[in-house]
């Protein structure tokens, strides 16, 4: 059947064409927005996912933010009592400072420096995220990382021991990173003493607890003994609180809803358009359906014919969509937009594109079901 299907894609180019040609356009776009999407999702709670989070951590915030990105500070002294409960093994203290980093050239940039103590760097950046560097050289006086990716964004080049101002005292970087940066923020790191200094913190305040759990210790036990020994502050595993960061960022922001509507509309006029084509391509050829018809053709013969032939331009719509989606993410891979086209990934689009030229065929299918042989002699 897929051969007889084949000849008849053949014998009607043009709408073969035209129908090829909006799979791969409404495929390209949604996978395109929806790798947008994902990595953006991913720049949200990078917070977290530049860290070395261990099964055993807790992240302690307060209570009023479900964005790691967006924290009030809380008293220091709560380091020190966070680790004094039974279930607690250590606690770590984490501070993020807004400040703004000058370079030699003149051009100036918004960062968010993260310190943390040494030589742990709880909040990373994790090893596959580190370009050029040794994570242990930030215990320098003064020393800060720099994601390779701002680069262009500042307008600067950066290197190892290039020295910068950071609120107009003296640093310089010592380690470069890849993919760390952050949604809507340059992230440095460094360590707790100088995120302090440089950053003008107050050295009797914090942003973030991370508190390292005794084993067999019962998590949500000890987030909720935290919540009512300390109203003021929350405590979230840091995959969840990850996952809060996105979801009130993109609530918030209405990206959601803004790449969701996107994607809709591409499905949407997708479907009609392969829908209405094939439908007429369908009317073109009505007289050799009904000739299969009338020489003995049941009617599912034929409507299997047609879902055969829309099955035929998925796989081949499909095909020339995910070449142009790695063409793209190799193409912005250099600016620092990373996209990732996983297995799963890959099998949703072709889920999607199987649905909308399927889906679209059936037009064609019920006008032609009502097809009487007799009817085209």
């Amino acid at each position: 059947m897929l051969k007889l299907a084949f000849k008849f894609i053949r014998y009607d180019r043009a709408k073969s064409v035209g129908i090829i040609i909006a799979i791969v356009i409404s495929i390209f776009l949604i996978g395109q927005q929806l790798g947008l999407l994902f990595f953006l999702m991913g720049l949200m709670g990078n917070l977290v996912g530049n860290a070395p989070v261990q099964d055993n951590e807790m992240w302690i915030i307060e209570a009023q933010s479900n964005n790691i990105n967006s924290v009030n500070s809380i008293d220091q002294r709560l380091v020190q009592q966070i680790g004094s409960l039974p279930a607690v093994d250590i606690a770590y203290p984490v501070v993020l400072a807004p400040a703004q980093a000058t370079f030699l050239d003149g051009k100036t940039a918004a960062v968010t420096l993260v310190g943390s103590p040494v030589p742990e760097f709880i909040m990373g950046p994790i090893p596959n995220r580190i370009a050029e560097g040794e994570i242990s050289s930030l215990i320098d006086p003064n020393a800060v990382s720099a994601e390779t990716f701002s680069a262009k964004t500042w307008n600067t080049e950066l290197h190892l021991d290039k020295p910068i101002e950071i609120n107009g005292k003296r640093a310089m970087i010592t380690l470069l990173t890849r993919n760390a940066q952050a949604f809507g923020a340059s992230l440095m790191y460094t360590s707790i003493e100088n995120a302090r200094l440089l950053g003008n913190a107050d050295p009797t305040k914090v942003s973030v607890i991370v508190a390292k759990l005794k084993e067999g210790a019962d998590k949500e036990q000890i987030a909720q003994d935290i919540g009512q020994l300390f109203p003021q502050l929350q405590a979230w595993d840091p995959r969840k609180l990850e996952s809060s960061t996105v979801r009130e960022i993109l609530i918030t922001s209405n990206m959601g809803m803004s790449f969701g509507t996107l994607v809709l509309f591409a499905m949407i006029s997708g479907f009609f358009i392969i829908g209405l084509t094939l439908y007429s391509s369908a009317l073109d050829r009505i007289k050799d359906y009904g000739t299969l018809k009338a020489i003995g053709a049941k009617k599912g013969y034929v409507n299997k014919l047609i879902v055969a032939q829309a099955f035929l331009y998925a796989i081949i719509g499909y095909s020339i969509a995910m070449l142009l989606l790695y063409g793209f993410k190799f193409g912005v891979a250099n600016s620092g937009l990373v996209i990732q086209i996983s297995v799963g990934f890959a099998l949703f689009l072709l889920f999607i594109t199987l649905i909308i030229s399927i889906g679209g065929s059936l037009f064609a299918v019920r006008k032609i079901s009502k097809l009487e042989p007799a009817s085209v002699f």
